[in-house]
């Protein structure tokens, strides 16, 4: 069975049409809760968590409960049959660490993968049965958290530090409601207004983290074409400016912007997110035109983290970067 990278709706956060909404957290518990779920670390993959059964899961409890109680079923029938995850997953096409995934309730049990494992497991139909309930739990979660993004969402719900490079558009876990909905408005083809509502609520949910404590370390580098983009009009942009101000003032968030006459540029090769889950590895997240993928291999990983350090030192200081920003508000 072929992998494919999850796919996406132009959402225009860290990332080339960037980060978009997430499984929503209401408050420092969930935020708390979450970072427990994600001690349980996964099998290493070599790159992205890609391919058929990688989509993570909704966030909600009843979606949870539901991919739970399968993996627990799956667990039980393979290990009766005799069968060691890897074993079970060449014979069904997925990999060790995402059979393992599926298990463990990480990631969601796609419906091709419980029609195989009812074959192969010998359950009568048990995993077939649930596959209409899978199919209308996942319409549900894409309503407000695009498939694509919940790998993503679920690490950043669990970090420690996260660092953005922007070159298109503010990070998402930075943007204003305004500028948000602006992003979401904007994306071809449309959205519903209901859509476009849930995932902008769902983006400011995500906001939680950077007031909760301890807050995440979360340092920015937006370039400056961003912020003299007028993404949604004069106004939507003045009042994502002041935002960016306000955060910039908190001791937990470094803005810096690179300025459009810096004369080297180690930033050519596109926008990314660096993500440090709680417990566990640095990762990379990028995105471009419709297809986003989670790095977890460390080599490329470190490639991505020097070439941060490039970055961030041919961008202006804090402290420069703030002025520029409160420049740039009087010139509106």
């Amino acid at each position: 069975m072929t992998d494919r990278s999850p796919q996406r709706d132009t959402e225009g956060s860290a990332t080339a049409g960037a980060a978009a909404e997430h499984t929503e957290h209401t408050g420092c518990t969930e935020h708390a809760a979450h970072a427990e779920h994600a001690a349980h670390a996964e099998p290493t993959a070599s790159d992205a968590y890609t391919g058929p059964g990688a989509e993570a899961l909704d966030g909600t409890d009843e979606t949870t409960d539901l991919y739970r109680a399968i993996g627990r079923q799956i667990k039980l029938l393979r290990e009766r049959a005799g069968l060691t995850q890897r074993e079970f997953g060449a014979l069904v096409g997925y990999g060790l660490h995402q059979i393992s995934a599926v298990e463990r309730a990480h990631r969601t049990p796609q419906p091709e993968l419980l029609e195989a494992a009812d074959t192969v497991l010998n359950a009568g139909g048990l995993l077939r049965a649930v596959r209409d309930d899978v199919i209308r739990a996942r319409a549900r979660a894409r309503v407000r958290h695009p498939a694509w993004f919940q790998d993503y969402a679920r690490l950043e719900a669990d970090a420690v530090e996260v660092n953005f490079f922007s070159t298109l558009t503010v990070p998402g876990l930075l943007q204003t409601e305004e500028y948000a909905r602006s992003m979401l408005e904007a994306r071809i083809p449309p959205l519903a207004e209901e859509v476009i509502q849930q995932r902008a609520a769902a983006r400011m949910a995500r906001q939680e983290i950077l007031r909760c404590w301890p807050a995440p370390m979360v340092t920015a580098v937006i370039d400056e074409s961003v912020l003299r983009r007028q993404i949604g009009g004069a106004e939507v942009q003045r009042k994502q400016l002041r935002h960016l101000l306000d955060l910039g003032s908190l001791r937990s968030t470094t803005l810096q912007v690179l300025p459009l006459d810096c004369d080297e540029y180690a930033g050519a090769d596109g926008p990314f997110v660096l993500l440090t889950p709680k417990g566990r590895e640095q990762v990379a997240y990028v995105e471009v035109q419709g297809v986003s993928r989670l790095v977890t291999d460390q080599s490329r990983v470190r490639t991505l983290v020097a070439r941060y350090g490039g970055i961030r030192g041919q961008a202006l200081t804090p402290r420069r970067s703030m002025a520029l920003i409160e420049q740039m508000l009087g010139e509106r």
